[in-house]
């Protein structure tokens, strides 16, 4: 029994050297706690979608901007989801428990199952990727459902998926808003960064690093990523240093 435990310590002591040394999460394991964290501590006093600029209220109900349309989750429109920048299936196929299951996984019926529900039971490495809140953002769940895992990237000639809200989606491709893109492409380049079971695609890590230079940090993602790094621990360093060179605290 005490070799079991040991064994057990030390490899939750290895993991946490790793992420720790990679500038990732190692304090909240918790979705759930994630979320209602973001809500109470970070966008308090910020309470607005990511993608559509919507006003959403303490209980997380959204005023929609005028000529938002959707043509599905209409039920979804209203309501604010947290949506992750690099999405959980992204990171999560590169998770054996994910992929294949895991002898902890199974119904009560006998059934074995997988994926996301397997990983999040079995691994703390993807429970802490899952929970990282710089890769977490406020999103009208319309949006959030449409966009899925989907790419990003640039499509030229279509036209908003959203009316007014200039977000388009073609395929399993997305293009966001402008303004969002050096915000995106920062957290993207944190996760890769950060964990080393998360690597991008060649032709995306070029693009975000177009965004990236393209599209400068403004006062509230210096200030987001600050209050982040005060509660997770850890900075995301490409925000700070573009905070820095930008001149904004």
């Amino acid at each position: 029994m005490h070799k079991i435990v040991t064994a057990a310590a030390a490899a939750s002591l290895a993991l946490a050297a790793a992420l720790s040394h990679a500038g990732g999460n190692t304090r909240i394991e918790s979705f759930s706690q994630a979320k209602k964290t973001l809500e109470q501590k970070v966008y308090f006093d910020h309470r607005e979608t990511f993608y559509c600029h919507a006003v959403f209220d303490s209980r997380k109900n959204i005023t929609l901007p005028e000529g938002f349309t959707t043509e599905k989750h209409e039920k979804r429109a209203r309501r604010v989801e947290w949506e992750h920048v690099v999405p959980a299936e992204n990171f999560g196929r590169a998770f054996v428990e994910w992929r294949e299951g895991d002898e902890a996984c199974v119904r009560s019926n006998g059934k074995p199952f997988k994926g996301r529900s397997c990983a999040e039971k079995v691994n703390k490495e993807f429970r802490l990727m899952q929970a990282d809140l710089y890769n977490l953002y406020p999103s009208i769940g319309a949006v959030n459902a449409a966009r899925s895992n989907y790419r990003y990237t640039m499509l030229p000639g279509v036209p908003s998926s959203f009316g007014t809200c200039q977000m388009k989606i073609s395929g399993r491709a997305v293009e966001p808003p402008e303004y969002t893109r050096g915000v995106i492409a920062r957290t993207m380049l944190y996760m890769q960064d950060a964990y080393p079971k998360y690597k991008m695609s060649s032709s995306q890590a070029k693009l975000m690093a177009a965004w990236d230079k393209q599209h400068p940090v403004d006062a509230w993602e210096c200030l987001r990523a600050e209050r982040i790094e005060k509660i997770q621990g850890n900075a995301n360093r490409f925000v700070k240093e573009a905070c820095r060179k930008a001149g904004l605290p």
